[in-house]
């Protein structure tokens, strides 16, 4: 394997993978690569393991993960929790309090007995030995102590040798460290004046550029005409001698209200990748639904004491009116309560069991003699087996992850009646996966190389550990009833059903459907975005069932998985009200435009991300207003001041003028590159680059102090006006109502990405009138909103400080227990309700990042 990184690699990063790479003794070769563009430098992409399988690796923390796994342990869920604290302590500059609760209680036992320590020393002992006066705000001695004998081994103290033989000696984080956490969010709530200006010129970034192939650019620069697309009409089917795209959002479940992790984890990025997709040319259609059958639907329905369809009806409408605001814009929103899920769920199974695919088998489960009814997995609760855990549902323990049979419960209890159920046996039907094995793994060799680096790992995960034959039915009412004779009591369980929702929905949409979802004439390119933990049955159960059929389905080209989205310290939790849900976002009073911007400029496309309203409010008056829409202001505004709106022409360029053409194509190259690849983050950067340019280019020229040279200021705002429509374009997948205002201040309709940077605003245009796009976000509302949705933690928090203080004062012992009380985070339900599901398709509302199908 080879690590390769860049000159401005973070030291303690390349810190982090030597010492790995030495401790868990995985050979790596090293080497220092060029500095990448400024769009990747941007998405902090200094450091790159390339696999020998071929794929590559980006993230820090991934890249230790994989080396942990390489040298033979198995990662479970308290190595995310142990990347999560690493990575908002190093986002703060400072210890967080869970953090330091985890190295107290690992350095208070016995350190060999640690599960996963290897993997500690490595994340945590780089991050300490770089901030080390962090630990005197910890004022732990036992962790200073621990650190000490770990960066006096050997294996750390060559692999910071090779770290500063590399990188040279000096410190080795890039920001003073902060000493308390008070300190920390002090400072991380201050945004700078102004948007700050690239460090190298525009002749030193040009010197990057081709020489002969910018003398061609530049040479057609303004001549060149960029043809428009015209919008599609309905329905949409695919044609010959057209890009055909099929693209899918994972079908949110529809009793619960999705809030941003779910958002942007696979709606949103499905938008966006479909806006962009037109753009380019491609003959699209999207589609997505509710998932609405299943356990949770009985279960919330008895809770709300209506009938399974009243609840769908109820939540399908809530889910309408949450992607309207957020312009999330699908050719089809469907649901998969429809006679064509029953016909196509039921014609895919009988040709499973035509050709032998379809297995028979004794199932224990519980039995309610109260309620007189077979207890699916979620209506069972009880301990759980592995950890304790005294919450765990029927099908999966929320605290430790496992996955469980409902009858391995300790003292299970109906979650209807809380009466003790009985074990009955059941038979059931299972698709046997194994006999389909070869067939799954033929395809994947022929497909898989331009899903994402987690879906790859996920999916090879399953098949390296054995397919084993999975139940498709369930004693329940409310679902696709099963056909087979002697299962028609049943129906079919949403490991098998929910997937084909995307063909079902697509039906509902056009009778002339399996064009797109059956081997035709033309050929289709299907593109499927969701969360990590819906992985398996995309890529495994759901082409399985297809392929197992005979027939000729359109199977996932593109899986585009993303990782959790969380919120500030916290996990996501309505119940708790830790977090923002989609229908609150409109409550805000923030444009949704911005919404879309912020979670798409920290989509978690390699490692978990974290939602914060600092950040927020920093990138919205640094990026947003401060770059990208003062550049635009200053282009527009100086054409409306000096030439009454009208765009000059450019006679000739200068050698400014071409470096500012070049390296604007090259970003606009770039941008293209990421969105085809699904890199939509990157994109994010790439866009806010070519803002930066051309404020740099008009802060260089200074077209206002050309008085006398009329005709050279003219030129530099028509080539400045030119980006500000490119930008116009480029905004429309992420920000659709700003760029069509763009679009409106620049008097034109642009509906194609040109595949080179050329003038989109040609001389003698007429320009209409010039406006601000952003406004500021002020601290005192960003502060109001981070109270109103930071949950019920942040105030029995805020009560137990309160508590102790007064007990303080007073020396009132009382008082001090009562502050303790109040210190303690939720219930056992409550912790239950963040965990977070692995392995299963459906969505719940209380975990955090992506949780639907």
């Amino acid at each position: 394997m080879e690590l390769s990184f860049e000159s401005h690699c973070r030291k303690v990063d390349l810190l982090k993978v030597l010492f790995a790479s030495r401790l868990f003794k995985v050979e790596l070769k090293v080497k220092e690569r060029e500095s990448s563009s400024s769009s990747a430098a941007a998405s902090g992409d200094h450091l790159r393991l390339q696999l020998s399988e071929g794929e590559q690796l980006y993230s820090v923390n991934q890249i230790v993960k994989y080396l942990w796994q390489k040298s033979g342990h198995t990662c479970d869920e308290s190595l995310d929790h142990l990347t999560e604290f690493e990575a908002v302590a190093h986002a703060n500059d400072t210890l967080n309090e869970e953090l330091t609760a985890f190295l107290v209680k690992a350095t208070s036992e016995n350190m060999s007995k640690v599960e996963n320590i290897g993997y500690l020393k490595v994340i945590l002992s780089s991050f300490l030995y770089a901030h080390a006066n962090a630990l005197s705000a910890a004022n732990e001695k036992r962790v200073e102590g621990w650190l000490k004998g770990i960066t006096s081994s050997d294996a750390f103290k060559s692999a910071l040798q090779e770290a500063e033989m590399r990188l040279g000696i000096g410190k080795l984080s890039d920001a003073p460290v902060v000493k308390d956490a008070k300190q920390a969010k002090a400072q991380k709530g201050k945004e700078p004046a102004a948007s700050a200006e690239p460090e190298s010129s525009l002749e030193e970034k040009a010197k990057e550029l081709d020489k002969d192939d910018l003398d061609r650019l530049c040479a057609n620069w303004a001549q060149a005409t960029v043809p428009q697309h015209e919008a599609p009409t309905h329905p949409i089917l695919p044609k010959s001698g057209r890009r055909n795209t099929l693209i899918t959002s994972a079908l949110p479940y529809v009793n619960n209200v999705v809030h941003l992790g779910n958002i942007v984890g696979s709606l949103l990025s499905a938008d966006v990748f479909a806006r962009f997709c037109r753009l380019r040319g491609d003959n699209v259609l999207a589609i997505c639904g509710t998932d609405e059958y299943g356990t949770a639907t009985e279960t919330r329905a008895i809770q709300e004491k209506v009938s399974p369809r009243a609840l769908c009806d109820k939540y399908f409408a809530i889910h309408e009116r949450i992607y309207k605001y957020f312009r999330i814009e699908f050719d089809y929103f469907g649901r998969t309560t429809t006679e064509w899920q029953t016909k196509i769920s039921q014609d895919i199974f009988w040709r499973l069991h035509e050709r032998g695919h379809i297995l028979e088998e004794s199932v224990e489960q519980l039995y309610c003699l109260s309620c007189k009814m077979s207890l699916a997995d979620r209506f069972v609760e009880g301990t759980c087996p592995m950890c304790g855990y005294e919450d765990a549902r029927g099908d999966q323990c929320d605290k430790c992850g496992k996955l469980i049979n409902a009858p391995e419960l300790i003292k299970p209890r109906c979650k209807t009646c809380s009466a003790a159920p009985e074990i009955q046996s059941s038979r059931h039907l299972f698709v046997d996966l194994p006999k389909l094995e070869p067939q799954l793994v033929a395809w994947h060799g022929t497909v898989d190389q331009e899903w994402t680096a987690n879906a790859r790992q996920i999916t090879h995960s399953w098949i390296r550990d054995g397919l084993k034959p999975r139940c498709i039915t369930r004693d329940l009412t409310w679902g696709t009833p099963v056909p087979l004779e002697g299962f028609k009591e049943k129906v079919f369980y949403v490991w098998y059903d929910a997937p084909i929702g995307y063909i079902s929905i697509t039906a509902n949409y056009t009778d002339e459907w399996e064009k797109w979802w059956k081997r035709s004439e033309h050929d289709v390119k299907l593109y499927m975005f969701m969360g990590k933990d819906n992985v398996p049955f995309h890529s495994v159960i759901f082409p399985s069932c297809l392929l197992g059929t005979g027939e000729e389905y359109t199977l996932v080209n593109v899986l585009g998985a993303t990782e959790y989205l969380n919120y500030e310290d916290l996990k996501f939790s309505k119940s708790r009200g830790t977090g923002v849900f989609g229908d609150q976002a409109a409550e805000t009073g923030i444009e949704a435009d911005i919404w879309r911007f912020y979670l798409m400029y920290v989509r978690p496309e390699s490692q978990d991300t974290v939602f914060s309203w600092d950040d927020f409010q920093t990138k919205n008056n640094s990026e947003l207003l401060n770059n990208l829409g003062n550049f635009v202001h200053r282009a527009l505004s100086f054409c409306a001041a000096t030439f009454d709106g009208c765009v000059q022409p450019v006679d000739e360029l200068t050698e400014t003028d071409r470096q500012l053409i070049g390296l604007v194509d090259k970003e606009m190259r770039e941008f293209q590159e990421c969105l085809s690849k699904t890199r939509l983050r990157d994109g994010v950067r790439s866009l806010l680059t070519i803002s930066r340019l051309g404020n740099q280019y008009i802060q260089l020229c200074q077209p206002w102090t050309l008085k006398d040279q009329r005709a050279r200021a003219g030129a530099i705002n028509a080539i400045a006006v030119n980006v500000a429509a490119l930008i116009a374009v480029l905004l429309a997948p992420y920000m659709p109502t700003v760029s069509e205002r763009l679009q409106q201040q620049l008097n034109v309709k642009l509906t194609a990405i040109p595949e080179r940077f050329v003038a989109l605003v040609k001389p003698g245009h007429k320009l209409g009138e010039p406006k601000p796009l952003f406004s500021r976000m002020e601290g005192d509302r960003v502060a109001e909103l981070k109270t109103k949705y930071a949950g019920k933690d942040a105030v029995s928090g805020a009560s137990a400080g309160g508590a102790k203080e007064d007990a303080k004062k007073a020396g009132a012992k009382d008082a001090k227990k009562q502050g303790a009380k109040d210190a303690t985070k939720g219930t056992a339900k409550d912790a239950a309700a963040e965990g977070k599901q692995k392995e299963k398709p459906a969505g719940k509302e209380e975990a955090s990042g992506e949780k639907k199908k």
